[in-house]
């Protein structure tokens, strides 16, 4: 009885003095909806393939049941600082752990792409909330040497979700079906909302912050994100702004943006504010999250189309594949969470973007032929970098912030990763596309320059499929088609190889921004002896 009473104890007067216990609970409740909400942004991506089947879609179409998610996700983060004022963090968190819930279930009884779509925004939306509240209410709790492992916790779910979506994705689909992606949200969903709505009570409502809402700052923000996701989701198989939709959508991206700077800096009640930009440190370790999602999101994305396209993987077997990337970041943790606490941070954060710099320079060097075992290294060391990253980016953030600025601060700071890793996905999808063109020309002018070696290759495979096939001119058609096919392999295989190549130079030019990385006025030392 003792325990369900202090279960049910209202500690919104001073969330610093309740036991460590009670602490500890919260925090492990809102992290696995944290770990949920972003877990769902690239489930789906391994097995685009299946979903596509099941719903009859096209190949274009089927790229929106990731888009959507992350369409709503964005317009969401920076809005659930002003929810949780109003609502309190325990029902704004409780009702987006419900409502993610709900649509996870319609995710999975979806009849067509058009429903699908629909209820992946929904569910995106919705579920946006808890990114973001957890970090405030963690950095609102925690102090002194508690508060110093909350960067790596938190730092870890950030980066563990979306990097194990693909490989659990894969998993369910090949053992079970598709649907199940969505399905298996529902038991932990229910759980988290119903632990929600009793523990964590760290802060009271406002409700009169309803009343006063500005609709014309929601709008303009709502345009302006969406409309920038959707131009980094079309362009690249578009020609960007040459089409016209493209070009609409991003002229009314950029009013929106105009608008959302007005209203933010002129209502006075905005939706979302821009103060926490006032600390250097915070607007340094914004772009430096900004960055890490392009990197994080790229990877990501990457790998498991090279083992579809090049290889001819399965969700299962591109699962697997990517999974190293995962179990490094879990290792990982223990290290960047002792580190944190005993060196300077720009150290870590320059180890960090050297050694996820090399990773991607291992990955620059693929044949067609690479599987588990050749990428393992690159993936293992990019999962090992993310976490020396991170940490010191959530403390340079966040630190300092009093508990009412940290929710709008903590919004911003979150939705910098995931406009990172939309820029990031759009970035290398033009970039693929337009290097597998030059590197098609450029092996198809070795191949003219060799010219005599492969007629005659062709011609000697030619005259061994005349014994399967008895029409000479079939048995030539054939070869060339095979001859083409392969040199469209490689050359898919050289683009990918400039990709991680320029992306590797994108982080080490990255480095520049070391030297201003320095903690917050009025943070806590990031060690036990003080601040380095």
């Amino acid at each position: 009885m003792n325990w369900l009473r202090q279960l049910g104890q209202d500690w919104a007067h001073d969330p610093q003095g309740m036991p460590s216990a009670r602490k500890y609970l919260i925090l492990a409740v809102m992290a696995f909806g944290q770990f949920m909400a972003l877990f769902d942004i690239q489930i789906v991506s391994a097995s685009l393939r299946d979903v596509q089947a099941g719903l009859a879609a096209g190949p274009d179409e089927v790229s929106w049941v990731q888009t959507a998610y992350l369409m709503a996700e964005l317009v969401m983060i920076p809005l659930s600082g002003y929810l949780a004022n109003a609502m309190s963090t325990r029902w704004a968190f409780t009702f987006s752990a419900a409502s993610f819930t709900f649509f996870s279930l319609m995710c999975g009884l979806s009849w067509n792409l058009a429903s699908m779509i629909a209820f992946r925004a929904a569910q995106g939306f919705t579920g946006g909330t808890m990114v973001s509240l957890v970090f405030a209410t963690a950095y609102t709790m925690f102090t002194g040497k508690q508060r110093a492992v909350i960067p790596a916790i938190l730092g870890a779910v950030s980066v563990l979700a979306p990097t194990l979506g693909p490989s659990a994705g894969g998993l369910i689909t090949d053992l079970i079906d598709w649907r199940w992606l969505f399905f298996v949200n529902v038991v932990p969903g229910v759980m988290v909302a119903l632990l929600a709505s009793q523990v964590v009570r760290v802060d009271r409502p406002n409700p009169a912050m309803f009343a006063r809402i500005d609709w014309s700052h929601l709008a303009a923000m709502a345009v302006f994100l969406a409309g920038l996701e959707y131009v980094l989701e079309e362009g690249p198989r578009h020609d960007w702004f040459g089409d016209q939709t493209i070009a609409i959508a991003g002229w009314c991206s950029f009013v929106g943006f105009v608008l959302f700077l007005e209203r933010s800096f002129f209502s006075t009640n905005p939706l979302v504010k821009l103060s926490p930009f006032r600390r250097p440190t915070f607007a340094f370790a914004c772009i430096f999250n900004l960055v890490l999602g392009v990197g994080m999101y790229s990877a990501v994305y990457l790998v498991p189309v090279y083992l579809g396209q090049v290889r001819g993987y399965d969700s299962l077997q591109i699962g697997t594949t990517v999974i190293v990337v995962g179990l490094a970041q879990m290792m990982s943790v223990v290290v960047a969470t002792w580190l944190s606490q005993r060196i300077d941070m720009r150290y870590m954060i320059t180890a960090g973007l050297s050694c996820f710099a090399l990773s991607l320079w291992l990955s620059s060097d693929m044949n067609s032929s690479w599987g588990f075992w050749e990428l393992a290294p690159s993936q293992a060391l990019r999962g090992f970098a993310m976490m020396l990253c991170i940490v010191p980016s959530v403390t340079m953030a966040l630190a300092g912030f009093q508990p009412a600025e940290l929710k709008y601060a903590s919004g911003l700071f979150n939705l910098m990763r995931n406009l990172g890793g939309a820029i990031g996905i759009a970035v290398v999808n033009t970039l693929l596309q337009n290097h597998v063109r030059m590197d098609s020309l450029w092996l198809g002018e070795a191949m003219a320059h060799g010219a005599a070696p492969v007629n005659d290759t062709i011609a000697a495979m030619a005259g061994r499929m005349s014994a399967i096939d008895p029409d000479p001119r079939q048995a030539l058609l054939t070869v060339q088609g095979l001859f083409a096919r392969v040199a469209g392999r490689e050359a898919l295989t050289l683009a990918f190889n400039d990709v991680f190549r320029l992306l590797a130079w994108m982080f080490i030019a990255a480095l520049v921004m070391v030297p201003f990385c320095r903690p917050p006025a009025g943070a806590a030392p990031s060690s036990p002896e003080g601040a380095h």
